[in-house]
């Protein structure tokens, strides 16, 4: 049986479930607002996982197919498997919010983290590793 987790203060943890499980993360971005927007993930899609965001301060907007929707304190936006999407802050304000998203995503977001070699070879093969697909 999982452990159950609590964080009373989420920001710099995560929670995670079992594998495949579900996993939570409080994340910020001190500053936006720049024009082309400064992506916080690359355009990208996952073949087989969901990934919601939920917005406690600031804003964030989050490009999903063609459509882009602007998140404030209190709005969430999720995106399902399959739909290519990619997000920002827009403003020049610090934005918080919870990232949630499954183990899979999760673990392709610290192998992206840990990497040295940025290139668009290597992040291709980072994503496709993770079952997703780098678009931009």
């Amino acid at each position: 049986m999982p452990s159950f987790q609590i964080a009373d203060l989420l920001q710099g943890k995560v929670l995670t479930g079992s594998d495949p499980g579900l996993v939570v993360a409080e994340w910020q971005v001190a500053d936006g607002g720049f024009d082309p927007p400064r992506y916080i993930a690359p355009l990208h899609l996952h073949h087989n996982d969901d990934e919601a965001w939920y917005v406690l301060e600031g804003m964030l907007r989050v490009k999903v197919g063609e459509e882009e929707v602007e998140l404030r304190p209190g709005c969430g936006a999720l995106v399902p498997h399959g739909t290519p999407h990619t997000y920002w802050n827009p403003s020049k304000e610090r934005t918080r919010y919870l990232l949630i998203m499954t183990s899979r995503i999760h673990q392709l977001i610290q192998a992206i983290h840990a990497t040295t070699q940025r290139t668009p070879a290597v992040m291709k093969a980072l994503f496709e590793k993770y079952d997703s697909e780098l678009l931009g």
